[in-house]
This record gives structure tokens, C-alpha cells and sequence, in this order.
């Protein structure tokens, strides 16, 4: 799964509890963007979470 490259925040690990309260493993993942990202003035691909594309950390090229 992809790591946002800013605030490096990824998948979470923990329990789905059902009705009966039986447990099983579950994966909540972020909601990371392949996008476009200015770097030092040139044009660079990397995954961002939308988190840090809403704050403006980043600037789209």
C-alpha cells in the first residue's frame, strides 16, 4: 500500500468487531494520491494523502 511521501501516514491495523462480537483482522488504509507535486521548481510524481493536498503542504505542477 502506498505512504503518503509528506506525512508519511499509511495503513492501520485493528479488529472488525461483527454483531455477535466475533473479531477479525481488518485494514483501514489512507486516502493517498498519485499526483503531480512541485520540487524545487521541477515537476515530480509522488503520493500524497489528501489530508496534506487540502492543508496546501504541497503545491500541485
Amino acid at each position: 500500500m502506498a505512504k503518503c511521501a509528506i506525512c508519511q501516514k499509511g495503513a492501520h491495523f485493528g479488529n472488525a468487531v461483527s454483531h455477535s462480537h466475533r473479531r477479525s483482522n481488518k485494514m483501514w488504509s489512507a486516502n493517498v494520491k498519485s499526483v503531480k507535486v512541485k520540487v524545487n521548481g521541477a515537476a515530480k510524481k509522488m503520493y500524497v494523502c489528501t489530508s496534506c493536498l487540502r492543508s496546501g503542504l504541497v503545491e500541485r505542477a
